[in-house]
């Protein structure tokens, strides 16, 4: 007797598994794991949102609003910038973060949404 969330049997639907097996080894999943990745940290994920709500903010300002130090700031963004979610450019003494492009923000918008719809388990 097999469990509810699992086939009794197995049988499989051998025309949906060659067209969908061409398409998991064709496309750049461990590119999109490593993006999943980096955002799984809470800490990253809300300064990729800040900079998904603002054009460019200074490390200061994402420390500040993250209540972090620059150093803590710093460590994370340059994650962000290394996996290549985020760039920046120096002005002065001072260093601009921005999300590398529009991709990367409808992904965390549209995470940020969905987390805020509640459907999401523990």
């Amino acid at each position: 007797m097999g469990k509810a969330d699992q086939c009794e049997i197995f049988q499989y639907d051998r025309e949906k598994v060659d067209r969908l097996s061409k398409l998991v080894e064709a496309e750049p999943f461990d590119l999109t794991a490593k993006i999943f990745k980096a955002l799984a940290d809470e800490t990253r994920l809300k300064i990729a949102y800040l900079l998904a709500s603002e054009e460019e903010l200074c490390v200061c300002d994402i420390a500040t609003i993250i209540g972090a130090s620059t150093a803590t700031a710093s460590h994370h963004l340059r994650l962000l910038k290394n996996i290549g979610l985020a760039k920046f450019r120096k002005e002065g003494k001072l260093v601009f973060y921005s999300l590398d492009d529009n991709h990367v923000k409808q992904l965390i918008l549209n995470g940020i949404e969905h987390g805020k719809e509640g459907k999401v388990h523990e």
